[in-house]
């Protein structure tokens, strides 16, 4: 049996199911909310960023991460609990004549319930624009202070719209989440910049903005639609106080509805890569991308230990040999690079063993020179006795030999050698100094580790401090030593004239020196004394002492022996006058160091803090230090510091050496 209806209540059934599933199509059809990913970085070996949608729209915790061609699902966690990536907004407020003072109270009620909303480690900032844009406030946490500059700002003059969102981009900086909260009324009457520069600082810097059209027209609503496009934010017309104060509300909320996500870095993946991300906003799927520099990435680490290349396939499903550079040393599971330098100190160290360890390390004039002390003192004790050299050493030596030979500067190094008394010939000194290059490049290469270029500066940098380092270590040691035998000079002096008084000849003076004096004195007169016994005059033998010393002391001490041997005269009475003069000069030396220790001190420290902050930073935050070297204006800057240091460096030396 069929029931009848009547046509008009047909009609109105029709009606009603095409209304209800017109609904339902159009429910479905609801586009997601616009989800943006900012703050987005790799840093401390992990993938950290925000994502948060517009409107504050709820986002599933559950977010999924393409990276390479290869998912990796995170679980997100509200940016509440401790985001590692800072967050800054900044209020770019419109302020004027055309807002009024009615504008301006809106203004301050909706920024009162933005603060009141906005989670608290968003650092809040404010730009005010009316003839000029003008930063009132840099963003912080203090929420007072930005309160109390929003209640300060009065309306008056033209509209410079793109400066302030300029101005506010530029402010923001490069790092973190950034955001702007954009409320204006009016178009741009008085701008520097183009809407097309605005709208690129906001593309570029990756800020996200957010817009309150405040009694605007819809020509102007257009403009804000553009800035809230680029920034992947969204526009809200607001008529009323009501409006804007709930439209900076909702902001806040997106604020606090924002997820953080962290992932650790895929091994294998460098440079700049597009990610992509995927999810649930608002009960709707979505997913949006972002692009990431990795730089240098994550090493893949070997799987085996058998051979060197062994194939390794990362996320990025391209094959790896553990052999190419970048990648790791299969057995010790190190990098090739420090692996190199932990080889050169090791052969460093090698080098210097066999150099230390052939023989006695002296050469046959010494041992001639030791044997002549054993007749002049004979209960002196040799300090070393002759060993055996080995083949190696006997090599490395005899090729030393060879490359000293017919230098210029061979004389006056082992004058110095002779002058700190250090047993080298000249071919183990120059052992030792290939040893120094070869230690000083592998400390610098583990100290400046990097890329290519700071491969090469370091192999600079550890070249020339292994060349230099011994050759001032020797002059330091061979002016240390000849500085404590002129400090001694005067009391030897002394100690002659006392033996001359009692009748003691001048060799039987000097044999005194050799068997009571402290060193170097007691070596040095031994060896002045030794060669006046096997034939050389004894003027010329404290000639020689004078020299090898290189002391003006003792020269005027051999003056005035020799002027007494040719002239006459009492030669004690030389002795401790010359001993006197010499020890009032050490005296006003020693006076003039004390006058000036301050300024040797102030120069020490001058010096060397530069030097120890730099490898302090390098420890403690090198990516800060590394732009020194990465950039094309650090390396002017390192430089330029380097020269003004040395500059310093020779001018605060003449400042303080006072010649006596």
């Amino acid at each position: 049996m069929l029931l009848r209806v009547p046509r008009r209540w047909g009609a109105v059934v029709a009606l009603a199911s095409a209304a209800l599933f017109a609904g339902m199509s159009t429910a479905s059809a609801a586009p997601a909310p616009v989800v943006n990913i900012t703050g987005i970085e790799a840093k401390n070996g992990n993938l950290i960023g925000l994502i948060s949608a517009a409107g504050g729209a709820n986002i599933d915790p559950g977010l999924s991460i393409t990276v390479s061609g290869k998912n990796y699902p995170v679980d997100a966690i509200t940016s509440g609990q401790g985001t590692p990536v800072a967050r800054s907004a900044m209020l770019v407020v419109d302020t004027s004549g055309s807002m009024g003072e009615a504008g301006m109270a809106t203004v301050r009620t909706a920024v009162a319930a933005f603060l009141k909303s906005v989670p608290d480690d968003v650092r809040v900032g404010l730009v005010a624009f009316s003839g000029k844009a003008v930063v009132k406030l840099a963003p912080t946490a203090d929420q007072g202070k930005v309160q109390s500059a929003v209640n300060d700002l009065e309306s008056d003059g033209e509209t410079a719209l793109y400066d302030g969102v300029t101005l506010a981009v530029k402010t923001l900086g490069t790092k973190g989440e950034r955001s702007i909260l954009l409320l204006s009324d009016g178009g741009d009457t008085a701008s520097k910049a183009s809407q097309a520069q605005a709208t690129a600082a906001l593309k570029t810097n990756g800020v996200r903005a957010e817009a309150v059209s405040f009694k605007s027209t819809e020509g102007n609503v257009s403009v804000l639609k553009g800035f809230a496009t680029a920034g992947g934010g969204s526009v809200v017309s607001a008529a009323n106080a009501g409006a804007v104060a709930s439209a900076f509300t909702t902001a806040a909320k997106t604020l606090a509805s924002q997820l953080t996500f962290s992932l650790p870095l895929p091994p294998g993946v460098t440079a700049v890569q597009n990610i992509k991300v995927s999810g649930v906003a608002g009960g709707k799927d979505f997913s949006t991308t972002a692009l990431v520099d990795f730089g240098e990435g994550v090493a893949v680490k070997a799987t085996s230990t058998a051979a060197s290349t062994v194939p390794i396939v990362g996320p990025t499903e391209n094959v790896i040999e553990a052999s190419k550079p970048g990648g790791t040393l299969p057995v010790v599971n190190v990098s090739p690079m420090l692996g190199l330098a932990l080889g050169a100190v090791f052969l460093g160290l090698v080098g210097a063993g066999i150099a230390l360890s052939s023989g006695s390390m002296k050469s046959g004039r010494q041992t001639r020179v030791d044997s002549i002390d054993q007749y002049v003192a004979p209960g002196a004790p040799v300090k070393g006795k002759k060993q055996r050299q080995t083949a190696v050493s006997e090599s490395l030596v005899f090729l030393g030999d060879r490359m000293m030979e017919g230098r210029e500067s061979t004389s006056k190094t082992m004058a110095l050698i002779e002058r700190a008394d250090l047993p080298l010939r000249p071919g183990e000194w120059w052992v030792l100094r290939i040893v120094a290059l070869a230690v000083g490049m592998a400390v610098s290469l583990l100290v400046f580790n990097g890329g290519l270029i700071m491969t090469a500066v370091a192999l600079v940098l550890g070249f020339i401090f292994g060349w230099v380092m011994p050759a001032v270590v020797l002059r330091f040691l061979a002016k240390r030593r000849a500085k404590k035998f002129d400090h001694m000079l005067p009391d030897v002096l002394t100690l002659i004239a006392s033996s001359l008084s009692t009748g003691f000849s001048l060799p039987q003076a000097l044999d005194a020196v050799a068997k009571d004096a402290a060193e170097p004195a007691a070596k040095e007169f031994s060896r002045a004394l030794a060669e006046t016994r096997i034939g050389a005059d004894i003027a010329e033998s404290l000639e020689r002492l004078s020299d090898r010393m290189d002391s003006g002391n003792m020269r005027w001490t051999a003056m005035a022996i020799r002027i007494q041997r040719e002239v006459g005269g009492n030669l004690a009475e030389t002795m401790r006058t010359t001993a006197k003069t010499l020890r009032e000069r050490e005296e006003l030396t020693r006076h003039v160091r004390a006058l000036s220790a301050e300024g040797r001190l102030s120069a020490y420290i001058l010096i060397a803090l530069p030097i120890g902050i730099f490898l302090f930073t390098m420890k403690s935050n090198r990516e800060y230090v590394e732009l020194l070297w990465t950039r094309p204006l650090g390396l002017v800057m390192l430089a330029v510091g380097i020269v003004s240091l040395g500059i310093g460096m020779f001018w605060m030396n003449k400042l303080v050496d006072v010649k006596v």
